[in-house]
């Protein structure tokens, strides 16, 4: 990262000549076009995305006694919420689905994350 990539415009998107959501002249296209626009300079950042089925804690010596056929008991019972992680941060539950032969994860619920 070079001494310049920190100085990349960000949007104030609570400043006061943000437009008012309830003006009767309020066009949503052009606001969604307008926010896209702003936030272009991110696009192209690489992310890691993680979908969670559930967690199992076991010894190493158990570990390494698993093998093709293992049944491994997670935490989490058939039909619950999995979580979804970007870069390690929880934020979004879903429920897995199955799209033509590849598993899928659709969204049903965002985690607003506190800001500190």
């Amino acid at each position: 990262m070079s001494d310049t990539d920190a100085q990349v415009p960000l949007p104030d998107l609570n400043a006061a000549d943000a437009p008012p959501t309830d003006d009767i002249g309020y066009n949503e296209d052009e606001n969604a076009a307008r926010v896209a626009a702003d936030l272009e300079a991110v696009f192209d950042v690489p992310v890691q995305v993680s979908a969670v089925l559930g967690r199992s804690k076991m010894d190493v010596g158990e570990l390494l006694k698993l093998g093709p056929g293992t049944v491994l008991e997670l935490d989490r019972r058939v039909g619950e919420s999995i979580d979804i992680y970007v870069n390690n941060r929880l934020v979004a539950r879903g429920e897995v689905v199955l799209v033509e032969d590849k598993l899928g994860v659709t969204m049903t619920e965002i985690i607003k994350a506190e800001r500190n």
